[in-house]
């Protein structure tokens, strides 16, 4: 009775054993898929900014830390999951891919492209995001120590600059045209708001400059507009005002 006893306790004891070893095996799985997730994730994102470039001028540089990233997140899923399908080869392709963009970014260095803002609206929405993502994405690799400082502060100011362009002409263009359908009031709040977002930026260029004494310029003379509009709309009212008194003390007709 007592070996039974023993064997039983044995045999549950075993069944504890295997249990938590499996549980154990599940959980680093479960770890291991999560972290290919995430670099899964990184290498998707990477793949949406490589494409959205195209709607900005050509950056060589930045094609070649989003690749160097790329290659980066391939070669640690290949950490995570060795026996990957295919893993091998898309580090190949990534490496090759890497190496092209280097030599394209050695190339083109000091070429700096002026951008040229589009007129459609939702091509603007999209340029605008894809330079917010791609600030966020350059301040991550710094900070993983993968992208050196100088680098990261380069290409942070491109983008910067070209953020504020967008901002500052979306705003001279809608001013602009509040301005031909005679809405005064609205265009020098547009002028004015540009002009804030010009003196507001940290970093001062020939552009904010330049920019800057136009929309003064252009400001001005909206301002004058509305003075004279209003001097106008003034004398017309006291006009008005006049005629409705002589209305009510002329003298009476006598019927």
């Amino acid at each position: 009775m007592g070996i039974i006893i023993g064997l039983v306790i044995a045999l549950i004891i075993i069944v504890v054993i295997v249990n938590a070893i499996q549980q154990h095996k599940e959980k680093q799985e479960q770890e291991k898929r999560a972290k290919a997730a995430k670099q899964k994730a990184i290498i998707d994102e990477t793949e949406e900014l490589l494409l959205n470039l195209a709607h900005l001028p050509p950056n060589p540089k930045v094609v070649e830390i989003l690749n160097q990233r790329s290659l980066n997140a391939v070669k640690n899923m290949a950490k995570i999951m060795p026996e990957m399908k295919g893993i091998k080869n898309r580090i190949s392709e990534m490496e090759a891919r890497l190496n092209a963009s280097v030599d394209l970014a050695s190339s083109n260095a000091g070429q700096d492209q002026s951008f040229i803002l589009p007129d459609n609206d939702q091509q603007l929405v999209v340029i605008l995001q894809t330079i917010k993502k791609l600030r966020i994405m350059l301040k991550s690799e710094q900070s993983k120590g993968a992208l050196d400082a100088q680098s990261f502060m380069n290409e942070d100011l491109k983008l910067d600059a070209m953020q504020l362009k967008i901002n500052v002409e979306s705003l001279h263009k809608r001013g602009m045209q509040a301005h031909q359908k005679e809405m005064l009031g609205s265009a020098r709040q547009y002028y004015e708001k540009a002009i804030q977002t010009l003196t507001d930026h940290p970093k001062q260029s020939d552009y904010t400059m330049a920019k800057k004494t136009e929309l003064e310029d252009q400001l001005e003379e909206i301002t004058a507009a509305l003075k004279n509009t209003n001097a106008a709309d003034a004398a017309k009212k006291a006009k008005a005002e006049e005629d409705d008194l002589d209305m009510l003390f002329q003298p009476k007709k006598k019927w």
